[in-house]
């Protein structure tokens, strides 16, 4: 079977159209609320971020302990961070430099994370001098 232009299978040109609409709405607009998250169920906050130099470990290090300090916002349950782990699997977006997995305990938890002065200082004073770009998904643990 031939290859469409994009070069990409139709199975895969699927799976990757799924995974960029939600990218492509946030950008569209930008959305303050949960709006159809289980409220009772836990979230997982994924933040994934290209760094402005890439090249810096020290700029890596600050991102990520800055991270550690999220675990002190009521409603988070735990904070996980690392780098991207290199794949030559073509489904594999390795190309950030820092990814944060945020369990929170519901889409309260959320809100009020998103708006907590820690957060907000994190994004302030570290994300945004540190960080090129950022995507980010909220998933409904079920």
């Amino acid at each position: 079977m031939a290859r469409p232009a994009s070069g990409f299978s139709p199975p895969a040109t699927v799976l990757l159209t799924l995974l960029l609409i939600p990218s492509l709405l946030s950008c569209s607009s930008s959305i303050s609320t949960t709006e159809g998250v289980t409220p009772e169920g836990r979230i997982e906050h994924v933040v994934l971020c290209w760094l402005k130099n890439p090249a810096s470990e020290e700029d890596r290090q600050r991102l990520i302990e800055t991270g550690a300090q999220l675990t002190e916002i009521p409603g988070v349950l735990s904070v996980t961070a690392g780098g991207a782990v290199p794949s030559d699997r073509p489904v594999v977006d390795d190309s950030f430099d820092v990814g944060f997995v945020i369990l929170l305990e519901d889409a309260a938890a959320l809100n009020g994370y998103l708006s907590h002065p820690i957060h907000l200082a994190a994004v302030r004073d570290v994300l945004a001098p540190l960080v090129e770009r950022t995507v980010i998904y909220d998933i409904g643990v079920e």
